[in-house]
């Protein structure tokens, strides 16, 4: 079963800033997100301190010296793809928390097919 698959406005911006190889496997795992949102080489973030719902987990997934951070909800079955950062420095204290339910996600983020193409 697929996840509903949403990226920040920010995530378009810092994917194209990417190199090519590293572009291409960046949306290629962007895209297996919705079959599976829990990759093998994805991890859950430590969450102390953040006001998160009880059923949101905060994952990342190192690829080189870049982070995939996202968001994902198994009750209401979406992914929420937070933003894409080079690392060394970062940090994520700026990240906004995942919103309430599903239905109520702003209408800023953009919506993904399996294959990694947008849809309003």
């Amino acid at each position: 079963m697929n996840y509903d698959l949403f990226l920040e406005p920010e995530v378009h911006a810092a994917r194209e800033q990417l190199p090519g190889n590293m572009r291409q496997r960046v949306r290629r795992t962007i895209a297996a997100l919705a079959a599976s949102p829990r990759l093998s080489d994805s991890a859950a973030m430590n969450t102390a301190g953040l006001e998160l719902r009880y059923d949101v987990e905060l994952r990342r997934i190192r690829m080189e010296h870049w982070r995939i951070v996202y968001a994902v909800c198994d009750a209401e079955q979406w992914v929420w793809v937070l933003t894409i950062r080079r690392r060394p420095p970062y940090g994520y204290d700026d990240l906004a928390a995942p919103p309430a339910p599903y239905s109520q996600i702003l209408p800023s983020l953009s919506r993904v097919n399996s294959t990694g193409t947008h849809q309003s």
